[in-house]
């Protein structure tokens, strides 16, 4: 008799390699994969922060490797991928979570700043992807990447446009890598979170003043309510989807 409901979040005996995870969305994300039983590789370019995690997860018995990485540098990204496998095997959860905001006028923006904005939030994730992917298909192994874009690729405003035009790319990307990765039996989705707690949100609002006045509940969100969508997308449970975006926005801006 198969198991009913057809559920499960166990991800004992799974590599996870998740970008990001110095601060906010990041750091959670490595925390719930690492309590769901897979071994984690988390990157990120503050070395003391990352060593802190690590110590932190391994102090639940989680097993860890922290990967100083800064996602703009190209060579480093493969040289990642390779590292996380040599170490604690094959990834086969791959979360691309690292990303930079913006926050200016489009005809204000350096020109070398907006390159660095397209490698952070996107280039580097299509690199993960793509070599995550390469070496699943030579394992035979199946394999989940969840790419984090952001509520900005659907409904954003004046000041935000380079951010809002590459996190809509990172919808357009996973699902044009699902299409082509499916036969290799790698599911590629992605999360669009709305506004939620974090460093890069504490900025805006520096900048900004407080957002959510015009929210219908007038809050943010907590990182632990992407839990439940994050271990859907990563999981057995989620075998039939591919190439979906999950908006998790609590009605924010929705249009």
């Amino acid at each position: 008799m198969s198991d009913t409901p057809n559920f499960s979040t166990d991800l004992t005996g799974q590599t996870a390699f998740i970008t990001g995870t110095t601060s906010g969305l990041g750091y959670r994300f490595a925390q719930v994969l690492a309590a769901s039983g897979a071994s984690v590789a988390i990157a990120g370019r503050r070395v003391e922060r990352l060593e802190a995690l690590a110590e932190e997860l391994r102090s639940t018995g989680a097993e860890v490797l922290p990967v100083p990485l800064d996602v703009t540098d190209t060579d480093a990204l493969f040289a990642a991928v390779d590292h996380v496998e040599k170490e604690l095997g094959p990834t086969q959860i791959l979360v691309n979570n690292a990303g930079k905001p913006d926050a200016q006028l489009a005809l204000n923006m350096d020109p070398a700043f907006v390159d660095e904005m397209v490698a952070t939030n996107l280039t580097s994730l299509f690199h993960l992807a793509s070599e995550v992917t390469r070496r699943l298909k030579e394992a035979e192994l199946p394999g989940r990447i969840v790419n984090i874009a952001s509520g900005a690729a659907f409904s954003a405003g004046v000041g935000t446009s380079w951010y809002a035009i590459t996190k809509s790319a990172v919808v357009r990307m996973t699902e044009m890598l699902a299409l082509e990765f499916a036969r290799y039996d790698v599911n590629v989705n992605c999360i669009a979170p709305g506004a939620f707690e974090s460093e890069m949100m504490d900025g805006m609002l520096e900048r900004m003043g407080d957002i959510t006045a015009g929210f219908p509940r007038k809050r943010l969100g907590k990182p632990s309510q992407l839990d439940g969508t994050l271990l859907y997308l990563v999981s057995p449970s989620s075998d039939f989807v591919t190439g979906a975006t999950i908006r998790v926005h609590d009605a924010q801006g929705a249009r």
